[in-house]
């Protein structure tokens, strides 16, 4: 069968299976949240209804996070559709999170945001999901496909990530300890609460492991802190900061020929590799409100990030001093006024951002030793508008556009400058059958620039000048349906076509833009359903993701999955104990960084965890079980080596869990 017909037969194969769906919601204590009445505020960077946003949107509540499996944020990412958790490191360090098949350059296609702050670095080093436990997190909205670039800026081609940190409310004091396999403990203390004038939260933590492989110990602490101030009824005041600091050990890949040869998925062929962070920001900002609902809100922010690391390889060794400052502000304008008779919500906004790299770097090639200091810089500048138009009380529209413009600097280098901009744009459109039916569909453009370590060669010490911005068009239609407190679920369908992607090009390693247009094709499937005291939600995945040009015409583009399922389970038992169970699997996908795809692809897996958990009076406690089957499984392959053959980083075998949260 051709692969368009294929593509028309599933989509037409999953709505006929799917039967009435919508958009997908919390499920807490038996009930479902009213979905078309859900407040977010990722797609429009201002609270607003989720029925009024032309996008496949998923609300993670605090009560769905207590009663998951998840131990971090990635694992609670892993069970939703369109999302692909790849742990890169194999020690449950550093994670990639994939959101619509762009494989190993995700971690530049996803944006992560913190209470509206991007955590992304002007460098490849990615998101570090370690800087964010998941007891600091109150709920998490996930928008997926690129209508988040107009709003955000640059690395949202695949989706947004928006965390949104718990405030002070109902005094809470409190602390937990968790102990498990592989020699974990976590310990932590929390406080918050609230008066007429000030709110206030805050939570310290200290985790230490030896992990499931030879060389992968880690220790850490953070510590975060969150005030709110209210001098007068519109006006707040807002301060949040928080420190992470980690010494972890990295055991690096096992190759093809290292399981040939016998050895164990516990250990590890670099015993000296290691990694040690240290991290904070702080962030503070009026917000005003005037007229009936509108605000202006100002939000500065400086985060410094210091990073060590040391890693061998066959033929020499690297070792990396980077500090890198980050200061932003990004001041904002939100207007809910009636216009004709209709109503309009205008958002105007400007995000500055600076960011300085500093980087000391030693190495030793086949006995020649080298070092190198280089000054990196770039200032980056959007200004942004986006109306959202009330046509009716079925129909809604909204429309986006920004200007783009980054300035990069570099020292020593030939040549020290280089500028790029974009302009990009997005429409959107809802519709309401009913009270509870809802159709949507949506066009938009995203992009991202270079980062530092892809246009700047630290061996020549030049600017690559071939090196463009990535753009992509995407196209989005979905269908929501919200039964009242019992059934809901979604049905998304999109594509999306990205010119001039960067990667790393495997065969002479240098970051190039790929030839043509790459191309994702997917369906999106959400369903969930809850009675008493019974809650299910399942989620499907097709992704279709192809290098449709140039020298890889007609190839999959590397570590994507064709398909992707998921199911959660919870059951509410007597006296205060519940149970939780979550699977996923994973289908077959080709390796990194082969992108001829001339290797065998990397085997499928199922992740099955367990959870039982008991609430009484000022006492939680947890048991979980994870990987209950035992599986034999990994989530990162790549190529490397000489000669290239596969290489992987084994996952955690079965282990257990457990905790316990006392208040005071």
């Amino acid at each position: 069968m051709k692969k368009k017909n294929l593509y028309a037969t599933l989509i037409i194969t999953s709505i006929v299976a799917a039967g009435p769906v919508l958009a997908e919601d919390s499920l807490s204590d038996g009930y479902v949240v009213p979905i078309m009445d859900e407040i977010v505020v990722t797609g429009s960077r201002f609270e607003d209804k989720l029925s009024s946003v032309p996008a496949n949107i998923t609300v993670i509540h605090r009560q769905d996070i207590e009663n998951s499996t998840a131990e971090n944020i990635p694992d609670l990412l892993r069970t939703q559709v369109s999302v692909q958790v790849t742990d890169t490191s194999g020690n449950r360090r550093n994670f990639r999170v994939d959101i619509r098949g762009f494989g190993e350059t995700s971690q530049s296609n996803t944006l992560v945001l913190v209470d509206g702050r991007r955590i992304n670095q002007a460098d490849l080093s990615g998101t570090d999901w370690a800087l964010i436990p998941l007891d600091r997190v109150e709920r998490i909205e996930l928008i997926r496909g690129g209508r988040g670039s107009v709003l955000y800026g640059d690395n949202a081609s695949g989706g947004v990530v928006n965390i949104i940190t718990k405030t002070g409310d109902a005094t809470k004091i409190g602390g937990r300890i968790i102990a498990g396999s592989y020699d974990t403990f976590k310990g932590g203390l929390f406080y918050s609460g609230s008066n007429e004038k000030l709110s206030w939260s805050f939570i310290g933590n200290y985790l230490t492991s030896s992990g499931y492989r030879d060389n992968s110990d880690t220790e850490s602490n953070d510590f975060a802190l969150a005030l709110g101030y209210y001098p007068a009824d519109n006006v707040q005041i807002n301060l949040r900061g928080a420190s992470h600091k980690d010494n972890t050990n990295l055991p690096g890949a096992l190759k093809a020929s290292d399981f040939a040869s016998g050895i164990e998925r516990t250990a590890t062929q670099q015993p000296d590799d290691f990694a040690d962070t240290n991290d904070y920001y702080i962030s503070v900002g009026p917000e005003i409100y005037f007229l009936n609902d509108s605000i202006f809100k100002l939000d500065i922010s400086f985060r410094q990030r210091t990073f060590f690391s040391f890693a061998s390889f066959a033929g020499g060794s690297f070792e990396g001093d980077t500090e890198i400052n980050t200061l932003t502000v990004s001041p904002q304008l939100v207007i809910r006024e009636t216009v004709w008779g209709l109503g309009n919500k205008l958002t105007l906004g400007i995000d500055y951002s600076e960011s300085e790299e500093d980087i000391h770097n030693k190495s030793v090639f086949f006995g020649f030793p080298s070092e190198g200091f280089f000054d990196l810089k770039k200032d980056n500048i959007g200004f942004y508008l986006q109306d959202d138009l009330v046509l009716s009380d079925k129909v809604s529209l909204s429309a986006g556009f920004r200007h783009d413009q980054a300035d990069f600097e570099f020292s020593p280098s030939t040549p020290a400058t280089v500028d790029m901009d974009e302009n990009l744009f997005t429409i959107g459109l809802n519709y309401s059958l009913s009270d509870t039916i809802q159709l949507y569909s949506s066009y938009s453009q995203s992009f991202r620039y270079p980062l530092f370590d892809e246009l700047f060669s630290f061996f020549t010490n030049t600017v690559s000048t071939t090196l463009i911005p990535q753009t992509s068009d995407d196209y989005e239609v979905g269908l929501r349906y919200a039964a009242q407190n019992s059934f809901f679920g979604t049905i998304n369908i999109f594509r999306i076509e990205t010119y001039n992607e960067i990667y790393l090009n495997p065969v002479i390693f240098v970051n190039e833009n790929l030839n043509g247009m790459s191309r994702r094709d997917g369906v999106e499937i959400t369903l969930a359903w809850s009675h008493d005291r019974l809650s299910l939600r399942g989620g499907y995945t097709y992704t279709d993701a192809t290098l449709e040009e140039g020298v890889y015409a007609g190839k999959n583009v590397p570590g994507v999955p064709r398909h992707k399922a998921d199911l959660e389970v919870a059951y509410q038992l007597d006296k205060g104990f519940s149970v939780a169970l979550s699977g996923s699997y994973v289908g077959e996908r080709t390796f990194e960084s082969d992108f001829p795809n001339a290797f065998t692809e990397q085997d499928d897996y199922v992740l099955v965890n367990a959870k039982l958990m008991y609430k009484k009076d000022r006492i939680t406690g947890f048991l979980n079980l994870n990987n209950v089957t035992n599986e034999e499984y990994s989530e990162y392959g790549v190529l490397g080596g000489f000669p290239v053959e596969q290489a992987f980083y084994p996952s955690p075998e079965f282990n257990v869990m457990a905790g316990a949260t006392y208040f005071f």
